[in-house]
């Protein structure tokens, strides 16, 4: 598992499960011939996508960025179609830290879309239970009214066996919220419109910003970047060149969920990495 400190938070990455999504979607009017440079690709147009929770301690508390993929929660057919060839160790990274699942104080879950979603829920014989029993569940709440009430196209992604069993946990907020002193969700709309990011700061130097959706991979930075996934691919824009214009000037840390190849960027007022933490594995097949 891959570790950081960003001031006096600690960052830990953990095995959430892995899908392969169509390239084309995912970079959207983007051609292939750029995108493909950045970004590897498979021979069925598929780039791997981690699904992997981050675990953020700070001020003795114990907090995930949304719950991976789960286990069992996907049919034979839905995994084909997402390229699920790995799914949630959540547990057994949780105790290779001498913690569990109810060490968990908070999920701050950026959206509700099932590859991040999945995780908050697991079996227990034939009924679905809380995974995470004491944590509270913060997600803004536009995105809980969708998650419960889906449209005709969004019905595909937020499922009924993700929240049902946790709605009592659930804490919602308008515009933004703070958790902890210095780390805050915020709502940006865009790839869903109740799509949230978060931002840790503590002091002037240190800062790092989980851009969830609206930059999912080290290859999505250029601002209009925006995937086919999007709801409102152009607030995705607008919203994605504030929050990178203020990450370029504090210097921040830029932190992943699903990319298959970095866990965090930083970069310098005019966009160059100046710094990296890489994955340790990987497979992109």
């Amino acid at each position: 598992m891959e570790q950081m400190k960003v001031g006096r938070a600690t960052l830990t990455w953990l095995d959430g499960g892995v899908t392969h999504m169509d390239g084309g979607a995912m970079f959207g009017v983007v051609p292939k011939p750029l995108w493909s440079k950045k970004y590897p690709v498979n021979d069925r147009n598929q780039i791997e996508l981690r699904t992997d929770p981050i675990l953020v301690e700070v001020d003795g508390k114990r907090m995930l960025i949304d719950s991976g993929i789960g286990n069992d929660k996907l049919s034979d057919k839905q995994k084909r179609n997402f390229g699920v060839l790995e799914e949630s160790s959540i547990t057994r990274c949780l105790r290779d830290l001498n913690l569990t699942a109810e060490d968990i104080d908070a999920l701050l879950m950026t959206h509700l879309h099932f590859d991040h979603a999945s995780g908050l829920t697991r079996w227990e014989d034939d009924e679905l239970v809380p995974s995470f029993p004491n944590a509270v569940i913060y997600t803004s709440e536009k995105e809980w009214s969708e998650m419960r009430h889906p449209n005709i196209r969004s019905k595909n992604t937020y499922w009924e066996s993700n929240w049902k069993a946790v709605e009592g946990l659930v804490h919602t907020y308008e515009e933004s919220l703070e958790i902890v002193p210095g780390l805050k969700m915020i709502h940006t709309s865009g790839h869903s419109d109740g799509h949230s990011i978060i931002v840790f700061e503590d002091g002037e130097a240190d800062c790092f910003i989980h851009m969830a959706d609206l930059m999912p991979t080290h290859a999505h930075q250029n601002v209009l970047w925006a995937l086919a996934y999007d709801d409102y691919p152009v607030t995705s824009v607008h919203e994605k060149q504030n929050w990178m214009d203020y990450g370029y000037f504090r210097k921040a840390w830029y932190v992943f969920y699903h990319d298959a190849i970095f866990r965090a960027l930083r970069f310098d007022e005019n966009g160059e990495v100046i710094g990296q933490l890489k994955q340790k594995k990987h497979s992109y097949t």
